[in-house]
């Protein structure tokens, strides 16, 4: 298998080998990402141009394309070399112009011969009341109009590339295009009507109208569905590996459970008790848990998370849990804690700061078993780390963590159980891309007792109105967060933008109630701001973005987010979650500059009729693309070359569903349809998949 199949070896030959390329043009292609005939296979036209026959230019709009015949009339030279050089003609309706600049005049008059038929296809413009058709694209003889596609193809192009060199090396290609297995489940494929691999790509790469060009027709959909089978099988693959390494069978009896629950001062909601049965289930079963437990802001993961550690600590073993930064993990620590206590279990944390006498007292009681639930950074990843049973690794996520990691940590118990937490709502089908390898737990309900958060929008200009009203409300008792605009794509301004703010709201509401915040501060002084303003010594924090992720003051009940439209939704949505988790009512203020982008007022009102995180994100995909939600960069996503996460989602789940299946039956892809699957893999450079195959 470590071989690539030889049907494929001319998709994956030089480019120079297609008609056209030279080597100049092979180095402009590779701006594009394009390096293979395979890759150029896949760059299929994103518009077209519309070249049918006309009777005559009257009937299509000025701006439009015409490809009409015509009987040529007088040549009318410039009078100087710049002057333009018009050739009357006429079709069946009209009498129009064909303008040519610093034309030559033999090579006009030998193409437009006066008195002779020509076909001409164009652009059509209007100038001072007359049709006009400047540097036609085509001009033919009637006889070899057969040259005029109907409807042209049209592909984004860079320096050096023309869209003719494109059509050449794509047709090129076709006419050597293997003939391949299917791939795709057979029922599947009928019910959708999608035509066989070796007909849909050159049914792609010439449409017959616009119809053809979009993410639903049949011949797109199927090459879209490849990608996301592709990637699917890859993750699946990875999933039966993580599955075959024997898991531990950690089943808990209750009792820390139970007295945990009885001390809580709510009942978990509905959500929560069916996450955690579906985790108890997975620990309980002797393969290892992958699991992934999404959640808005607030949905209570916490709680769910704990409860997964007690079962580890109940079945005899240990837990730990690792948040990205310390003060994630100090948090975590405390919002365990109190909890894990009532049940007469260790909670120990340790981060970077560990040292000396101390570290090695914590590691000490790791390796015995005296710590029962381990909270920490990176930190618990190094070698001298050694717990006496872990069973289970729960990870704070925060789009930090791939999958090399998730079983980096899994190595450290013999075969723990992992479960990663992500509070980041994700589109169904981006988790499904960027998660696919793991098992999903939604917490899709509120616990009980968090309140609503009004959401308002207030023109900057009405900023003394705001100060006024942030100086009644802390003189209530009530907290607050101001957080500054973000200023270009440097930190350095965005810390001047929030220096400045920090001055003027202490000139106006007093020396010690403001405090702040930035992402230039040394951690000590931004851990003591914070500190101050968690205590209730400062009563308005100032800040920059760092504090989107995890802070949690249950007594601030204001947020004012400055300039919110240069913000996306997704971080507008993490920052109101700041607020809203105590017993006061909560307001966030989204300040903008008028006047508003389009885009800009789209999210500023998706903020403010709703608080329900898949709903924003679901509008943020809709708005961004698929990259930018993720942030492509570390987001683990794959590139697609036909797929659109965004309007083919619905495929995403499909392909799941089929992927898993089809190693269920067949689990190292040695019947036919399997042996296609892994061409399939070949032909996608899924090489991570074909090692996973080679491996099993």
């Amino acid at each position: 298998m470590s071989n690539r199949p030889e049907i494929l070896f001319p998709l994956f030959a030089k480019l120079e080998t297609l008609g056209g390329i030279g080597p100049k043009t092979a180095k402009s292609l590779e701006t594009l990402g394009i390096t293979l005939p395979r890759d150029l296979l896949f760059w299929l036209p994103h518009a077209g141009i519309d070249r049918k026959f006309r009777a005559s230019v009257t009937e299509v709009q000025p701006g439009d394309m015409a490809t009409v015949e015509v009987e040529v009339g007088p040549h009318r030279p410039g009078r100087s070399r710049n002057a333009p050089y018009r050739v009357e003609v006429s079709d069946p309706l009209t009498t129009f112009e064909l303008v040519f600049f610093h034309a030559n005049s033999n090579w006009l008059e030998q193409q437009l011969p006066a008195g002779g038929n020509r076909v001409i296809s164009g652009k059509v413009e209007h100038f001072e009341g007359r049709a006009q058709i400047v540097h036609p694209d085509f001009i033919l003889p009637p006889g070899e109009v057969g040259q005029i596609p109907d409807f042209e193809p049209v592909y984004r192009l860079t320096a050096g590339v023309t869209g003719k060199t494109v059509i050449k090396g794509v047709g090129d290609i076709l006419t050597r295009l293997p003939m391949l297995q299917e791939w795709i489940d057979p029922a599947l494929k009928e019910r959708e009507h999608w035509p066989d691999w070796h007909e849909a790509l050159p049914a792609a790469h010439a449409p017959d109208g616009p119809d053809d060009l979009s993410p639903q027709s049949p011949a797109r959909r199927r090459l879209a569905y490849d990608e996301f089978f592709a990637h699917q099988l890859t993750l699946a693959l990875a999933r039966a590996t993580v599955r075959r390494g024997k898991g531990r069978v950690s089943i808990g009896t209750g009792a820390l459970r139970d007295k945990v629950l009885s001390a809580l001062p709510y009942t978990p909601t509905g959500a929560q008790s069916r996450a955690v049965d579906e985790i108890e289930a997975d620990m309980a079963a002797g393969t290892r848990m992958n699991r992934l437990l999404q959640g808005d802001v607030g949905a209570g993961k916490t709680l769910v998370a704990l409860m997964s550690l007690l079962i580890a600590v109940e079945a005899g073993g240990q837990g730990v849990m690792m948040a990205p930064t310390e003060i994630l993990a100090r948090q975590h620590l405390e919002g365990l804690r109190p909890l894990a206590e009532e049940a007469g279990v260790v909670v120990e944390i340790l981060t970077g700061r560990d040292k000396g006498a101390e570290r090695r007292r914590k590691l000490e009681a790791l390796k015995a078993g005296d710590i029962h639930i381990l909270v920490g950074t990176h930190a618990v990843f190094q070698k001298d780390v050694e717990f006496q049973d872990l069973r289970l690794a729960v990870v704070d996520e925060q789009h930090r963590f791939g999958v090399a990691q998730r079983m980096e940590l899994g190595a450290k118990g013999a075969a723990s159980d992992v479960l990663v937490m992500t509070a980041t709502p994700i589109p169904r089908s981006l988790a499904l891309a960027q998660y696919g390898d793991m098992d999903v737990s939604v917490l899709d309900e509120k616990p009980p007792g968090r309140k609503p958060i009004k959401t308002v929008l207030i023109n900057t200009g009405r900023l003394d109105q705001v100060v006024e009203r942030l100086r009644s409300a802390i003189a209530d008792g009530a907290q607050a967060y101001w957080v500054c605009p973000l200023v270009e794509e440097s930190e350095v301004m965005d810390m001047t933008a929030a220096e400045e703010r920090f001055k003027h709201l202490r000139a106006e509401l007093g020396e010690g109630v403001v405090g702040m915040v930035h992402g230039q501060m040394p951690v000590t002084e931004k851990d003591a701001a914070m500190a101050d303003f968690v205590a209730g010594k400062t009563k308005l924090l100032v800040a920059t973005t760092v504090i989107e992720v995890g802070v949690d003051v249950p007594n601030a009940s204001i947020m004012v987010i400055e300039r919110a439209e240069h913000f996306g939704l997704a971080q507008l949505h993490q920052l109101r979650g700041r607020v809203g988790r105590g017993q006061a009512a909560s307001t966030c203020l989204l300040m903008y500059q008028a006047p508003l982008t389009e885009g800009g007022e789209k999210r500023l009102s998706v903020m403010r009729d709703t608080e329900d995180g898949f709903v924003i994100s679901e509008a943020d995909l809709e708005m961004r693309g698929a990259g930018d939600v993720l942030g492509t960069a570390q987001s683990g996503l794959p590139r697609f070359w036909v797929a659109d996460l965004e309007h083919q989602a619905g495929l995403m789940a499909v392909a799941q569903k089929d992927a898993r299946l089809l190693l269920q039956q067949d689990p190292d892809l040695s019947t036919p349809r399997g042996h296609a699957a892994r061409v399939l893999l070949w032909l996608m450079r899924q090489d991570e998949a074909i090692r996973l195959i080679s491996v099993g």
